[in-house]
Formats: structure tokens, sequence, C-alpha cells
């Protein structure tokens, strides 16, 4: 029995594409039916992000960044009502907003792991804001470091982690 970590199978089949020269696969989605097909394409891995649900509803990406809905409760609805339950043995990375003052972050990180999740990226992230608005949200105690600790503490968690770093 393999006993490698649902992580270490995720790392050990990305460096098999890497060796064949082959392209790594991302694809992110907002709802079962997109997840299917992108499986079916040959995703690697299933990203679970609020803008991939907001372009399902007929918007931009750009709609993940506005107060539309809770970040957080909307990926982990359809993320696991829709996409888990679609994709099955495909990882499915869930997109964390590390900065929502709503959630107390080690015992989400468990409620993401324990709901059947590989991992986490930092989405949406403050690493796409800046100027005024970037400094406001700062002055109110929301930083990217914030960001980075969820990554760091997923990681210690033993779960996949990817970083959005722009």
């Amino acid at each position: 029995m393999n006993l490698a970590t649902q992580r270490e199978r995720i790392l050990e089949h990305l460096h098999t594409q890497i060796k064949a020269e082959e392209h790594i696969i991302g694809v992110a989605v907002g709802a079962g039916f997109s997840a299917k097909y992108a499986v079916k394409g040959g995703a690697d891995l299933i990203l679970a992000l609020n803008s991939g649900r907001f372009r399902q509803m007929g918007l931009g990406s750009i709609a993940g960044f506005m107060p539309f809905a809770n970040s957080n409760e909307m990926v982990m609805d359809f993320g696991s009502r829709e996409i888990l339950s679609v994709v099955r043995d495909n990882p499915v990375v869930f997109g964390l907003c590390g900065t929502d003052p709503l959630i107390d972050l080690p015992s989400y990180l468990n409620i993401i792991q324990n709901s059947g999740f590989a991992g986490i990226i930092n989405y949406p992230t403050l690493g796409l804001i800046d100027g005024k608005f970037r400094e406001a949200l700062e002055e109110e105690g929301m930083s990217y470091l914030q960001e980075v600790e969820a990554v760091r503490l997923a990681h210690k968690r033993d779960m996949f982690t990817l970083a959005q770093a722009d």
C-alpha cells in the first residue's frame, strides 16, 4: 500500500510532468460542469476559485475581488457540492481568502482539509491590489502576510499549496 500523502502524490505527478517536458495545467473553475470537462481535457489541478464561480455567472474574474459574496463560503459551497463529487481522484485546490476576518484560520484549514480539498491557493489575493486601496486594507489589518501565513500553515499540515505572488 502506498502511504504517500496526497501532497506527495501531487508533487510526484507534477515532477513527472516536468521531467517528461509536458505542460502542467491548472484550471480555475466555478462549477462541476467546468471541472468535469477540465479533467477530461487533461487538467492536472482543479482550482476552486470564487472568480471561477463569477465567470459561470457571466461576470469577469475581477468580480472575485468585489464584496458581492463571502469568498470562502462561496468556494466551500460550490467546491464541496459540485467540484469534489465530480472530479473524484483529481486534486482540487481551495481558493482561500486568507484575509477573511470572520474565520479562525487554523480551524478553517481543518475544515478545508476534512472536506476533501487537496490544498489551498491564496485567492483572492491582496497581491493584485496596490495604491491607496491597498494601504487602506493594510491599515485595517488585512495584509498579504496573512496570505503567506495561511500558505505556511497549510504546508505545515501537509496540504498541497500554491501561492499567487503578483
